[in-house]
């Protein structure tokens, strides 16, 4: 079941009003009830799996609270790691491994076979495994208590707005909220209507839409040019951006209707001045994830200079690793932690040239503005490519621009507009959210306004969002 579906429509309307109508103290199962369903939509007997994952942590976090003896807690805690890890292993980077070390065996024409296992990727098990590993560290290390409810618990590593795809919640700031008393709250109703709304709009209408293009050309690599390589990947730039923000903003949205505020999980980055400030504000849950239960306990920036950047690397590489089992996302991730390293690097001399050259401090920002934006692209060509070779293929020769007006031969004329209009639409509107929050801004306005915004967005989802519900990217992580 996916957000921009008829089902997920009809479901929502039906466990929305059930929430208030449910006496508090039995909330939980309804919630429980419902992201369990949420979840079989997609594939029944998988759901298993969620359940392993949140009886294991439910298990061993419990264990640690019955004792301070720290080498019992340690071990506790080393029991969730194997187990939720190599869950993740088995289920999502076996064949990955296995594909490589076979290749790598055919290289050096060893005769050994590599076994394979024939599975489904779970969706969303690298988000629900975050979630419930977060909250075991957090145990671990004494900043929550464990959860004595195992029906709460559940419900709270299946909480189905950010089940599949985050954000990555911590468990401090959604459980406590799941035992709260939540009344009927026109206000939240309508900001939360609008978020989800606004979210909608850059799936089906902005991302669905660029898609198209982006898929022509990045899965057929070799029969396109220049152009068209440049331009499908501004167009993934912001396919992905809507498209996972969208999700976010559905998710968050949904969450505000019950009376549950989920995290932030972007804020612009787009509108970064460095690399660094750009994974502040991208993809928010998980670069905060790292940061806190990998980067720190590896030493962070607390042991010297060069152990710094070590630390950077290792985590960059693994979160690359988290996209998916794929060498490109390796890659990707390799590329960010050089550029984060980059950046840190220059930052003591970055206004040295422009101060030189006296250049207002407006001009610096649209500079570095631009800068970033465009190494973020040149990364995206990476992380979108099928495969390395046809990311080596397209950056060799992305500015080959002998191509004419072919890049415009892909889509329609007709279909080729609502792209760009629709993408000018968005660029505006988050550049005003980027100063005052849309949800916020529009409940400010008089009745007429408000309620001519919300039906201008509902009638372009109708009018130019694409009809069949396409999967969220980040079902795929």
């Amino acid at each position: 079941m996916v957000f921009n579906s008829n089902e997920f429509l009809i479901f929502f309307l039906i466990v929305a009003p059930l929430y208030f109508l449910v006496p508090p103290r039995f909330r939980w199962i309804l919630l429980l009830a419902a992201g369990l369903w949420f979840y079989m939509a997609w594939r029944a007997d998988y759901v298993v799996l969620l359940i392993m994952s949140a009886l294991l942590d439910f298990y061993t976090t419990n264990s640690m609270g019955r004792t301070d003896d720290q080498r019992k807690r340690r071990a506790y805690l080393l029991v969730s790691l194997f187990g939720q890890l190599g869950l993740l292993f088995t289920f999502k980077y076996f064949n990955f491994f296995s594909n490589s070390l076979h290749a790598l065996f055919q290289y050096y024409i060893l005769p050994y076979e590599i076994p394979k296992l024939n599975v489904l990727l779970p969706v969303g098990i690298s988000f629900y495994t975050f979630v419930s590993l977060g909250y075991t560290i957090d145990v671990y290390r004494k900043r929550i208590k464990p959860e004595r409810h195992l029906g709460v618990f559940t419900a709270f590593v299946a909480y189905f707005p950010a089940l599949v795809a985050g954000p990555i919640q911590r468990a401090e700031v959604l459980l406590p909220q799941l035992k709260e008393r939540h009344y009927v709250d026109l206000e939240r109703i309508r900001e939360g209507f609008l978020q989800a709304l606004w979210g909608f709009f850059k799936k089906v209408v902005v991302a669905d839409r660029l898609a198209t293009y982006v898929d022509a050309v990045y899965n057929n690599v070799p029969d396109h040019t220049g152009l068209q390589y440049l331009l499908a990947t501004y167009f993934f730039a912001f396919q992905i951006y809507c498209d996972f923000s969208g999700y976010t903003d559905i998710a968050i949205g949904c969450s505000e209707i019950l009376g549950i505020d989920l995290a932030k999980n972007f804020d612009h980055p787009y509108f970064s001045k460095s690399t660094v400030e750009f994974w502040r504000r991208w993809h928010i849950s998980l670069s905060s994830w790292l940061r806190d239960y990998l980067y720190i306990p590896l030493g962070g920036n607390r042991k010297g200079v060069t152990r710094t950047y070590v630390n950077i690397a290792i985590t960059m590489l693994l979160g690359g690793l988290w996209h998916g089992a794929n060498w490109t996302f390796v890659l990707w991730g390799g590329l960010q932690g050089f550029l984060l390293i980059t950046s840190h690097l220059k930052q003591p001399y970055a206004d040295r040239p422009y101060e030189r050259l006296g250049i207002p401090l407006f001009i610096r920002n649209m500079i570095r503005v631009g800068i970033t934006f465009h190494l973020a692209c040149l990364s995206w060509v990476i992380f979108r490519a099928n495969n390395i070779s046809d990311a080596s293929h397209i950056l060799r020769n992305v500015f080959d621009v002998r191509s004419g007006y072919e890049w415009a031969t892909i889509l329609s004329p007709a279909e080729l507009i609502v792209c760009f209009g629709s993408l000018a639409v968005f660029l505006a509107l988050d550049w005003i959210d980027s100063i005052t929050p849309l949800p916020q801004l529009i409940a400010s306005k008089p009745l007429a306004l408000r309620w001519a915004f919300q039906y201008a967005l509902l009638f372009a989802i109708i009018l130019f969002g694409m009809r069949e519900a396409h999967v969220f990217i980040y079902f795929a992580f």
